[in-house]
């Protein structure tokens, strides 16, 4: 994985689009499962939010990285 991408001559740092693809599938599982109801089942909804984002960049940051 590199350290930094190039886009259009402005480089940014190489877990970006990491970051981003992982913004883009929380908010599609954010959907899920606030249509399943899972939120009215636990404490603090934006905790669990959270949690889950934390979950997903991190599991892929150790993924593409080694």
């Amino acid at each position: 994985m590199p350290l930094e991408v190039d886009f259009h001559g402005v480089l940014m740092p190489g877990l970006l689009p990491v970051f981003l693809g992982c913004l883009l599938l929380m908010v599609l599982l954010d959907l899920v499962l606030g249509r399943r109801g899972l939120y009215r089942r636990v404490w603090h909804p934006s905790l669990v939010r959270l949690a889950l984002f934390v979950c997903l960049f991190s599991a892929a940051g150790l993924v593409l990285v080694h």
